[in-house]
């Protein structure tokens, strides 16, 4: 299902793709419309299907104004380290690798860096292995 929600207007692209990281503080508390700002959920993708006409006011974004938008979800992938309990429908909790690896490809996907906390997921579908440049046994999963 699509959700309606606010984005800064320099960031309001159609096709654009972002990773909700959750409610800024500080100034939005005061913000009149910032349950259509927060409606979406933390560490979750989102792809922005049409930029409405209306802006609102922002105190935050650059030129304080912000754009409407429709979103949608989109699955995402992560890197796991492949163990006997990672198959198709088991349920994970998704950890950090804490890899120092940094001119890696895949460092932002094994150290979960839109991911603040422990998260559980259910494994959807295993998409195939990962050649690991420290020889880790991975695997890409998406949920």
């Amino acid at each position: 299902m699509n959700k309606i929600t606010l984005i800064g207007v320099d960031l309001a692209k159609k096709d654009g793709i972002f990773t909700f990281i959750g409610p800024l503080t500080g100034k939005c508390d005061e913000c009149r419309i910032k349950n259509v700002c927060f409606n979406l959920e933390e560490g979750k993708k989102y792809r922005i299907l049409d930029v409405r006409e209306q802006i609102n006011p922002c105190f935050v974004y650059n030129g304080n104004k912000v754009s409407t938008i429709e979103v949608e979800e989109i699955d995402d992938t992560y890197n796991i380290q492949n163990s006997k309990r990672l198959m198709e429908g088991s349920s994970i909790e998704l950890k950090s690798m804490k890899c120092d690896f940094l001119t890696c490809p895949f460092i932002e996907k094994c150290n979960l860096l839109n991911i603040k906390k422990p998260k559980k997921i259910v494994v959807k579908k295993i998409v195939k292995k990962i050649k690991c440049p420290k020889g880790y046994d991975m695997r890409e999963v998406e949920y």
